[in-house]
C-alpha cells in the first residue's frame, strides 16, 4: 500500500489533511511536533486522539522544544502575549514561529524517505487564515523541489496540501463529511482547557463554523 506521512497538530485543518489523506488511499504515518507552544499538552492530546479514532498504527511525536529557545513567537515565548484584537491585513502576527513549517516538513521528509513514503500530507491554508509566510502554495512547491534536490535518487516526495484554497468554513463542511471528530480538535493559542475564543485561530474557527452554519463541539470561555 502507498504511504503518506501527515503532520498533526491536533488542530481541524491538519486533521482533515489526514482524514483526506485515509480517504485518498494512503497507509498513514502520524507524525506530531512538541516544540514547547503554550498549548502542547493540549494538542498532543488531541493528536492521539485522532491517531486512535482513525486506527493508526504508526504514529511519531518529536520533541522540538529549541523553538521556544529561540523565541519570537508569542506561542513560544511566555514574555509575547498572544494577540486577542484580530488579523491585520498584511502584517505577519507573532504568533508566527520562524520557519516552523520548513523544519516540520524537512523532519516529516526524512521520515518519509526512511519508510519508503511517497507523499507528505499538510494542513496549511493560505486562501483563509493568518498570513503566515510558511504556509504558501509557492513556498510548498519550493520545499518539494529542495526535498527531492537533497533525497536519494530513488526518492520521489509530494508534498499535498489540500486546503490550501479553501475558506474555512469549506473546511468544516468537509470535515463532517469525511466524518472528522472536530470535538477531538484544538485551535486556540492561548488556553488547554477552554477555548478563548479571541486569539486569531479561535476567530477563524469560529467565523468559519458561523458561516458553514454548524455549531463548534469544543468549550469557549
Amino acid at each position: 500500500m502507498k504511504k503518506a506521512v501527515c503532520i498533526v497538530s491536533g488542530g481541524m485543518d491538519s486533521a482533515l489533511a489526514m482524514y483526506k489523506a485515509k480517504q485518498e488511499g494512503y497507509e498513514i504515518i502520524a507524525l506530531h511536533f512538541d516544540y514547547g507552544q503554550k498549548t502542547e499538552k493540549k494538542e498532543k492530546e488531541c493528536f492521539y486522539k485522532l491517531v486512535q479514532n482513525l486506527n493508526i498504527e504508526n504514529s511519531l511525536v518529536i520533541d522540538l522544544a529549541f523553538f521556544a529557545k529561540i523565541g519570537g513567537s508569542a506561542l513560544t515565548d511566555n514574555s509575547l502575549n498572544v494577540p486577542i484584537d484580530g488579523i491585520q491585513e498584511g502584517v505577519v502576527p507573532i504568533t508566527y514561529v520562524p520557519f516552523r513549517n520548513g523544519i516540520f516538513l524537512s523532519i516529516a521528509a526524512s521520515l518519509a524517505e526512511k519508510e519508503g513514503a511517497e507523499a507528505i500530507y499538510i494542513g496549511v491554508v493560505e486562501e483563509d487564515s493568518s498570513g503566515y509566510p510558511d504556509c504558501t502554495q509557492k513556498y510548498i512547491q519550493k520545499q518539494e523541489e529542495a526535498i527531492n534536490e537533497g533525497t536519494k535518487k530513488e526518492t520521489n516526495i509530494t508534498i499535498k496540501t489540500p486546503l490550501i484554497n479553501l475558506k474555512k468554513e469549506d473546511i468544516v463542511k468537509e470535515s463532517k463529511k469525511l466524518g472528522v471528530p472536530l470535538e477531538f480538535t484544538w485551535s486556540c493559542y492561548k488556553n488547554q482547557d477552554r477555548a478563548c475564543g479571541v486569539c486569531d485561530s479561535c476567530r477563524l474557527r469560529l467565523k468559519g463554523f458561523e458561516k458553514a452554519g454548524l455549531k463548534d463541539p469544543i468549550e469557549y470561555i
